[in-house]
C-alpha cells in the first residue's frame, strides 16, 4: 500500500504477483457499494475485496501474509464487470496492485485502470493458467513485466501477452497521465496565459 502511484510513462514493472482466481469477478466485489459512499479514494486500498475477505477470515489472497507487498494481479475471465465504478480500480490501486494480467477484462474497468496508469494485459486462458500455477509454485519469486516486448518473466519462464495499439502507445508515451501532461507543459499554459489580450488588459485596469 506504500508504493508511489503510476506517474508518466510504464515501460516496465517490476515486483511479485499473486492470483485471484474465478471468471465473471465484478466490480461490486472488488469494492461493495456501501463504500461509494466515501468523500475521497483514500481508503479503499484497506476495503478491496471486503465482503470475499470477511467470508474467507483471513484466508483471502489479499489477506494473505506472503502476498503483501505484492503488485502483480492475475486473473481469469471478464475481470471487473458489473457496474461501471472507477472506485474498483482505485481500491487496487490503492492497495498496492500496479500491473493486472487476465484472460479479459471488462471494457469499462479496463478504461478505468488505464486512466491511473494500470495496464491490463491478456493472454490466452492456458498461458493464464500456466502463470497463476508459476506464481502460486513461488510467491516469492520475483517477475518482470516489459511493454516494449509486451511481455512478463521470471529468471526461467516467459509469457506473452497481448495489449491493443491505442493503450499500449498512451502507456508508453505517458499520455495517458493528463496531470503530468499538463505539470510538464506548466511553461507553455503560462505563455498562451500572458499572451491573452482580454487578460492583459483586465489585470492592467485593477
Amino acid at each position: 500500500m506504500n508504493q508511489k502511484f503510476p506517474k508518466g510513462e510504464i515501460k516496465s514493472i517490476q515486483g511479485r504477483s499473486f492470483t485471484i482466481k474465478g471468471d465473471d469477478i465484478d466490480t461490486d466485489r472488488i469494492i461493495p457499494a456501501r463504500f461509494l459512499k466515501c468523500v475521497s479514494f483514500s481508503a479503499l486500498g484497506e476495503q478491496v475485496f471486503a465482503d470475499d475477505r470477511k467470508e474467507l477470515k483471513g484466508n483471502h489472497p489479499f489477506d494473505l501474509d506472503h502476498n503483501k507487498g505484492a503488485n502483480i494481479l492475475i486473473v481469469n475471465d471478464n475481470f471487473g464487470c458489473g457496474s461501471s465504478r472507477e472506485h474498483a480500480p482505485q481500491a487496487l490501486m490503492r492497495w498496492g496492485i500496479r500491473l493486472i494480467i487476465g484472460e479479459s477484462f471488462a471494457e469499462i474497468f479496463f478504461g478505468n485502470c488505464l486512466a491511473l496508469g494500470i495496464p491490463c494485459l491478456t493472454a490466452s486462458k492456458e498461458e493464464i493458467v500456466k502463470l497463476q500455477n508459476l506464481v502460486e509454485k513461488n510467491n516469492n519469486q520475483i517477475w518482470d513485466f516489459n511493454l516494449k516486448n509486451l511481455s512478463i518473466s521470471n529468471q526461467k519462464e516467459t509469457v506473452k501477452l497481448i495489449l491493443d495499439e491505442g493503450p499500449y502507445n498512451m502507456l508508453y508515451s505517458g499520455k495517458w497521465d493528463a496531470t503530468s501532461q499538463l505539470l510538464n507543459a506548466e511553461e507553455k499554459i503560462n505563455k498562451t496565459f500572458n499572451n491573452l489580450p482580454y487578460l492583459n488588459n483586465f489585470n492592467q485596469e485593477i
